[in-house]
């Protein structure tokens, strides 16, 4: 029951650190993350996290790289090969070496390998926080693509030569060419075994296929399996297991790009899974970061053998050293001579969670049974310098890239995002994202709709005219409403209509009740469509009366319609005139085409039209999420941009 209660608090602070960064976008989640983790123990009631490191690679480090290895674009990492290797192979050991005897000079209570340890463990950068800054900060192309690559295959690299420093430092034995020619076994092989086991695995699914299970829960969860499966073999082999899920992850996505179209539903439930999946894994690293910081900050400040500002300034130096290597090494090698672009690249190499889980697995003891000397100092630098990297990174690298990147005044912005949420709609109702299911009748009606609300822009500028056309709006609402309680009560039409009419009018109403800006007239209107639904009569087992009572679905709307136009040239007042106008303008508009309708149009298919509309809003909004998840708009401008959705869907609506 305790883990329980842990995991639970710990989703919870996941999702309070995303609404926090809404509020606080200028603060990178990974650190509010790392924040609300260190709450989350010093609490009273605070929750314990144990960490075991194994454990922790294979749930978290094995699906979150398995995941980088699918979305990296390949022919940029290809492009950039030269670089990316000179980083994640030479860098690392550069920095192993350079690292371990400044470390050893500067603390020499820490043993020469213990100090490689250090250096080496601090080597590799971390995928999730370059990715986490980078939504920010907006790092040119090619940076965050050298950043990604090179945090992709310098995880090898340090923990292989971590592991052959704690190695040296518990026995007490060292061979360099042994040592290297470890690394290139088990590098090599952890890349084969891993591309092997990835297209079996992808072999595995066509087989599934082929024998008629099309179910996209089985093959959905194989995909989850598999980065595990990768890991846990690789591992096995005495290989890298790190670099077998990169590996699997790169096969996946080759295979993706060649099969994209044939599973559609599959390659639309795969996304959506990951990204929640990653979403959570990448807070829980951060969180477990956050939660074991205070512990190890009391452990070093209750020794009283270390004085506490003077580790603390340990932490800041190897930090600086680690930046200081890093811009050195990019000098040398790299074809950029600006001195502001490689500050950028060396200040964006951050570290993480790799650091984190390799620090917690230093031995506790030597094969001596004595206690492993500095262990807890060890892992309070690595943890220290992990926030502080990130915190360096957070205030440094907004100001270097500052100007990098034109932006479009606000209006200009919003015009050219709308179009390309219009453009996106439009794909997706033309048949790129509904299975092919194209309907020209939807494209036209939606279209109809966003011209019709593309005009009101000018007067939705002005705030008291807009909130006085959305008062009228919600009182022609609510008589169409009043209207068809009348129709159902006289049998006129069935239950089912009435329900598919009350269901789309609840849904205006709470969008013109959320258009107001008041959020308790909005809970009123949803309490109040609760409690009519719960109390509501359903008459006559659902049917009309007679076949001669029954009117036409156009019939009942064309009633709906004059009843809520009434309503509103009854609310026709000096005050509200101009906006009247524009409310009772629609209602002609829709009266008028409803008359025009011919008796036989079917209901089932303009029923289709308004999921298919319903579809292309959600694509938008979609849209919209991930504009603001990536830190490409500000909170102004996607409310902004919101309004236009909700704009719209009331417009479908109420047609």
């Amino acid at each position: 029951m305790e883990l329980f209660l842990t995991v639970l608090a710990l989703l919870t602070v996941i999702g309070v650190s995303d609404v926090l960064h809404r509020f606080l976008p200028f603060v990178p989640v990974p650190l509010i993350q790392i924040g609300l983790g260190a709450c989350a123990v010093l609490l009273p009631w605070g929750v314990h996290v144990e960490l075991e490191p194994e454990l922790f690679f294979v749930l978290f480090i094995a699906p979150l790289l398995f995941n980088d290895g699918k979305r990296t674009p390949r022919e940029d990492l290809w492009n950039l090969r030269a670089p990316i290797l000179l980083l994640a192979l030479g860098l690392v050991f550069a920095t192993v070496l350079i690292g371990g005897y400044v470390i050893h000079w500067m603390i020499p209570a820490l043993s020469l390998p213990s100090s490689f340890a250090l250096a080496a463990i601090l080597s590799p950068t971390d995928a999730v926080a370059v990715g986490a800054l980078a939504k920010r900060i907006h790092l040119p192309k090619r940076i965050l693509r050298l950043l990604e690559g090179e945090s992709l295959m310098n995880d090898a690299s340090g923990l292989v030569a971590f592991k052959f420093a704690i190695a040296a430092a518990v026995t007490g034995e060292f061979s360099l060419p042994k040592a290297a020619g470890s690394f290139l076994l088990i590098a090599a092989g952890g890349l084969l075994v891993g591309a092997i086991i990835g297209y079996l695995l992808i072999q595995l699914g066509f087989l599934i296929r082929k024998l008629g299970m099309e179910d996209v829960t089985t093959h959905m969860l194989l995909q989850l399996l598999t980065p595990f499966i990768i890991f846990l073999a690789s591992e096995h082999m005495g290989l890298s297991g790190i670099l077998a899920v990169v590996a699997g992850g790169v096969i996946h996505a080759i295979e993706r790009d060649r099969t994209a179209s044939p599973h559609f539903k599959l390659q639309v439930v795969s996304a959506s899974t990951w990204s929640v999946v990653i979403f959570v894994l990448n807070g829980l690293v951060f969180v477990i970061l956050g939660a074991t910081i205070p512990e190890a900050m009391h452990t070093i400040f209750k020794d009283e053998s270390i004085d506490n500002g003077l580790v603390l300034g340990y932490v800041a130096v190897i930090t600086l050293l680690l930046i200081g290597i890093r811009l050195i090494w990019l000098a040398i090698f790299s074809k950029d001579s600006a001195i502001k672009q490689l500050l950028v690249t060396a200040i964006s190499g951050v570290r993480g969670a790799i650091t984190l889980v390799g620090a917690l697995s230093i031995p506790l003891v030597m094969n001596d049974g004595a206690p492993y000397p500095q262990r807890d100092l060890i892992i309070f630098l690595a943890a220290g310098v992990i926030l502080f990297s990130l915190v360096l990174a957070s205030v440094l690298l907004p100001l270097l890239t500052k100007g990098e990147r034109e932006e479009k005044p606000e209006e200009e912005a919003e015009l050219s995002l709308k179009e390309h949420m219009i453009n996106a709609s439009l794909n997706l109702l033309r048949g790129k994202g509904v299975e092919g299911h194209a309907d020209r009748g939807a494209v036209a009606a939606f279209m109809r709709h966003v011209e019709r609300v593309q005009q009101h822009q000018g007067q939705w500028s002005d705030p008291g005219l807009r909130r006085l056309e959305t008062e009228l709006r919600m009182i022609g609402v609510r008589a169409e409403r009043e209207e068809l309680r009348r129709l159902a009560e006289n049998g006129e039409v069935s239950a089912d209509l009435a329900g598919r009419f009350g269901e789309l009018l609840d849904r205006m109403e709470s969008l013109l009740a959320g258009r107001l800006s008041v959020p308790l007239q909005q809970s009123w209107t949803e309490m109040r469509r609760l409690m009519s639904r719960l109390f509501a009569e359903t008459g006559q087992n659902g049917d009309c009366v007679g076949v001669a009572a029954c009117i036409s679905v156009m019939d009942a709307r064309l009633r709906m319609a004059e009843a809520g136009m009434q309503a509103v040239e009854q609310a026709r007042g000096k005050r509200n005139d101009r906006a009247a106008q524009v409310v009772i303008a629609h209602y002609q508009l829709l009266i008028a085409r409803l008359k025009q309708a011919k008796p036989g149009d079917a209901a089932d298919e303009e029923g289709v039209s308004v999921d298919l509309q319903m579809k292309a809003v959600q694509e938008q909004r979609n849209y919209v999420e991930r504009l603001v998840e990536s830190g490409e708009i500000n909170r102004r401008l996607a409310v902004r941009l919101r309004r236009f959705v909700n704009e719209l869907e009331t417009a479908i609506l109420e047609d």
